[in-house]
């Protein structure tokens, strides 16, 4: 899958993987979902698209706990999440069940979202 993605001049900017004894989940960030969602299922691979946020938070002790109350005092539901940490922040990307109202409360909080495009700098 990674290398159909990379003939196609599509990179992955984050990616998780979760399996059980019937099947494999692979969620990833590509550079060109539409494309990659094309490719993918000329391939035969089973694709479903989701709405994801992505967002920085302090690399820290409860920095993550913090961040998902704001979500649960909200009533926003979290379907998954998966992140990274390449130095004093951490980079989420995060499945609400409510991705315009998540949005909306980490802006009034102040939070630090981070565009796909952004996630490839870091």
């Amino acid at each position: 899958m990674f290398e159909i993605l990379g003939d196609a001049n599509i990179n992955v900017s984050a990616c998780s993987l979760a399996d059980t004894s019937e099947f494999g989940i692979l969620r990833l960030i590509p550079s060109d979902p539409v494309k990659a969602r094309e490719i993918l299922k000329k391939n035969l691979f089973s694709v479903n698209v989701s709405e994801v946020i992505s967002f920085a938070a302090p690399n820290s002790p409860g920095a993550l706990s913090r961040t998902l109350k704001i979500l649960a005092d909200a009533n926003i539901g979290v379907e998954y999440l998966y992140g990274f940490s390449p130095g004093d922040k951490s980079f989420i990307v995060l499945c609400p069940d409510d991705a315009t109202k998540a949005v909306e409360e980490f802006q009034k909080h102040e939070m630090e979202l981070i565009s796909a495009s952004d996630l490839y700098k870091f």
